[in-house]
């Protein structure tokens, strides 16, 4: 069992396709750089699915299953693909010699907008959310080993969000957990994990109100 089988359990029934195809692609994206043994290569294969994902607004679907997933469960919602191609800059920088943890954050706020978006719900703090998401993201997957976003990590400590929102902030608890625990990072799907849902899907916060230090 992954965090995600733990975090699906949250999301609206009606939803969890959409949230499938949602990370799916983000994930296919990941795959390909923590895969990676030749950056040059790796960029082809993120320019791939940056203007595959483009071209689904014009109708042109492939049949690449997730791509098709995306047009059956994201763009009749509104989502474009066009929003979801922003995505890969976030992971283009990863196969950078120094990856820009700014893009990196930055490509977990954009998941977070197009997530929100489908819960139909807005709140202040989504981007920050994200962003802390984005970095735990890569960091599990070996991709960073510092850097991680304190601001907004504190930004977040005292911030509740609404209920509509938590079937997709719950992987920003998830990711804040992540942060206040030295390493190495603990497994994923554990019993304290599964706990930090509960907490977040109850209360709302992301992280307690505590202040991490640069």
């Amino acid at each position: 069992m992954t965090d995600r089988d733990l975090v699906r359990l949250y999301w609206p029934p009606a939803l969890r396709p959409a949230f499938d195809a949602l990370l799916d692609v983000d994930d296919a994206m990941a795959t390909v750089v923590a895969r990676a043994t030749e950056p040059t290569l790796a960029a082809i294969k993120l320019a791939w699915w940056r203007e595959r994902l483009e071209e689904l607004d014009q109708g042109e679907i492939p049949a690449e299953p997730r791509l098709r997933a995306v047009a059956a469960e994201l763009l009749p919602r509104g989502v474009r693909g066009a929003d979801l191609a922003e995505l890969t800059d976030g992971r283009a920088t990863l196969l950078d010699q120094e990856p820009e943890v700014e893009r990196i954050a930055e490509g977990g706020a954009r998941l977070f907008s197009i997530g929100a978006q489908l819960l139909d719900a807005t709140d202040p703090l989504i981007d920050p959310a994200g962003r802390l998401y984005g970095c735990a993201n890569a960091a599990r997957r070996g991709l960073i080993t510092e850097h991680w976003p304190t601001d907004e990590l504190n930004r977040l400590s005292t911030h509740r969000v609404p209920k509509r929102l938590r079937p997709l902030t719950a992987l920003a608890a998830l990711a804040a957990r992540d942060l206040k625990q030295p390493p190495p990072l603990e497994p994923e799907a554990t019993p304290g994990r599964s706990w930090a849902l509960i907490r977040h899907r109850i209360s709302g916060r992301i992280v307690g109100g505590v202040s991490v230090s640069n």
